[in-house]
């Protein structure tokens, strides 16, 4: 591995090194030029379409102007003007679906886009579209947006509350590629042209271990009371549980109480719920970035939190010791924007081991930034949730709830489940440890909703108290696996020339596409998003991670060998795609500027000559 192994922390890597294609036909079912072709027929037949909708928004419009400024005739003014108000609020609602259907048509004719279809639009008198039909906005995995749009939240909708709109713009932006991947997976004998989802920081290298554990004979007790409504915080077996657990695997001074634990469906559950009960709405969090992106979708979802970003840059300065550093300063100075701004600040949050960086907090830095949370009197919520996942053994992780003492213990909340390091994402378990019994019984209310059937929670109590098999059968061969992963993806980075941040723990490898955008844009971001798309390869861009850099991405290389084999061919075939792009425009510049230089001036007019 390259780069310093200091505090979990290092610059990025790069390596030089040349390396062949090695991308088979089953990953590129269509050559370039192939694709260049059917492209430029598919956008002529698009912008066809995409005329014909203008023309007829814009026909609309006229036809909606001429109500709007028509008067009722004086025979029967109120019958006149009942027919003339409904007129007009059928044609407020045509305009709204005309503009939802051109706005929701205009991602899907995009570069990259391999299946852009229009519906069909009618006019009836009635204000439908598409004979009486909603309009489904296409969720093709090209459609890839960063943030909500203006008309995103501006949408005209019957069927809809303003929050319904809302959430329903929020789920699309979220979830496109992730809902794209769902229906077409890769698999290596049924579906080798299917997606590959290398975003989405999910655990897939040990699920034959977990898999063969969770069916020995242990697991399949049945009980009435598991059948049942259970304790909201979580059945008390489980808590108990989860509290020797993390006393053991945090190395706590004392043992943990199982009374501050509040079990609910998720990580994400608990990090919304945890926002509803510190929060009004309105009121922010500060999260450094780039960060785990699904913390702004879960914050948001109920509670309409806002996140204030601590933007870290990825340049080595006399401030910046390393890339992506996080100090109090930086927190400082966020603080204070942010109160300029009139927002009121609650609370910090932090995620250790980081995502999507890697990094591994000191505890004397998080003791700094605790300090810093008591002193402007926030919460700070931190995030444990890849403790197990250190990988580096050069590395030591070290729990908050390892200190001995904390700042403001009643305001520091910790949070852990079992998606991450143990590889089982689909039973959506997530732990809260507070000291603040208050903070424990609001929360506990959202059991209501997020509970975990009672199953699932014995099936769990019997698998973190094995601490034989956790210790010397699962850990050993999670962490080896993790760092063959790590080599094999970091190996041929080097070989790509690809610099990326060297890390030891988490899932992913923070990688730096910089040079492959011209120029460096978020837009530019967005469309090489767009091109590992077309070649079935989901990685997640650097925006959703609210990161202020364009050209980031994170690679998740929890996978087992073959598919990351697979999916390394499609991404070195889609930056050989890019860097000849890159490569043509350049020339064409070059030539532009050439001529350019050589076209003699213009002579002046007699009338300048004469002045």
């Amino acid at each position: 591995m390259s780069g310093n192994k200091e505090s979990g922390s290092s610059q990025p890597a790069e390596a030089s090194g040349n390396t062949q294609s090695t991308s088979g036909p089953s990953d590129t079912p269509h050559t370039p030029c192939v694709q260049m072709r059917g492209q430029a027929l598919r956008y002529r037949s698009i912008h066809t379409q995409l005329m014909e909708m203008v023309l007829t928004l814009r026909q609309t419009v006229e036809d909606h102007i001429t109500r709007l400024t028509t008067r009722p005739q004086r025979q029967d003014l109120a019958l006149e003007e009942q027919w003339h108000g409904q007129a007009i609020r059928e044609q407020e609602a045509l305009l709204g679906r005309l503009l939802f259907q051109i706005v929701s048509f205009l991602p899907a004719g995009a570069p990259g886009d391999q299946s852009a279809q229009l519906p069909r639009t009618s006019t009836d008198s009635r204000g439908d579209v598409g004979g009486g039909q909603p309009v489904q906005a296409n969720r093709h995995t090209g459609q890839m947006l960063y943030q909500e749009s203006g008309f995103e939240n501006t949408v005209i909708s019957y069927d809809l509350s303003n929050r319904g709109i809302d959430i329903s713009a929020l789920y699309r932006l979220r979830f496109r590629d992730y809902d794209t991947y769902q229906g077409n997976k890769y698999h290596k004998d049924k579906n080798t042209l299917g997606y590959i989802n290398l975003g989405t920081s999910e655990n897939k290298l040990c699920t034959d271990l977990l898999a063969e554990r969770l069916s020995q004979s242990d697991m399949t007790y049945i009980d009435e009371d598991l059948l049942q409504y259970a304790d909201w915080r979580g059945q008390p077996f489980l808590r108990k549980e989860v509290a020797r657990f993390l006393t053991f695997y945090c190395k706590t001074p004392e043992p943990l109480d199982p009374e501050n634990v509040v079990i609910l469906n998720g990580c994400s559950a608990v990090c919304s719920a945890l926002a509803m009960v510190l929060c009004d709405p309105g009121e922010a969090f500060l999260v450094p970035t780039p960060s785990h992106g699904g913390f702004a979708f879960s914050t948001h979802l109920y509670a309409k939190v806002k996140l204030v970003p601590v933007h870290l840059e990825s340049q080595v300065t006399e401030a910046n010791d390393y890339p992506f550093q996080l100090t109090v300063d930086k927190l400082e100075q966020a603080l204070l924007r942010a109160r300029i701004e009139g927002k009121k600040v609650r609370g910090l949050v932090l995620i250790n081991p980081q995502n999507p960086l890697g990094d591994v907090y000191s505890q004397d830095s998080m003791m700094e930034y605790l300090e810093f949370a008591k002193k402007y009197n926030l919460h700070v919520i931190v995030d444990e949730m890849y403790m197990l996942s250190v990988f580096d053994e050069a590395i030591t992780f070290r729990s908050v709830l390892s200190m001995k003492s904390l700042p403001d213990p009643n305001k520091t909340h910790v949070i852990w489940g079992v998606s991450k390091d143990f590889c089982i994402s689909g039973f959506r378990f997530g732990a809260l440890y507070t000291h603040n019994r208050e903070v424990a019984s609001a929360m506990s209310c959202f059991g209501y909703l997020h509970s975990i059937s009672g199953i699932t929670q014995y099936k769990l109590r019997q698998l973190l108290q094995d601490r034989e098999w956790i210790d010397n059968i699962y850990l050993p061969s999670y962490h080896f696996r993790l760092q063959e992963a790590h080599k094999y993806v970091t190996h041929k980075l080097k070989a790509l020339k690809v610099p990326f941040l060297n890390r030891g723990s988490g899932l992913y490898v923070w990688i730096n596409l910089k040079q492959y955008l011209d120029p460096c844009t978020f837009d530019k971001e967005l469309l090489l998003h767009r091109r590992f798309l077309d070649h079935r390869l989901i990685l997640s861009p650097g925006k959703t991670f609210m990161c202020k850099e364009p050209g980031w991405f994170r690679l998740v290389f929890a996978a087992r060998p073959h598919l990351l084999r697979s999916a390394m061919r499609r991404f070195q075939q889609v930056l050989a795609e890019q860097a000849q792009e890159c490569r043509v425009k350049q020339l064409e510049d070059a030539i532009k500027e050439e001529v350019s230089a050589s076209q003699p001036e213009a002579p002046a007019s007699p009338a300048l000559r004469k002045s």
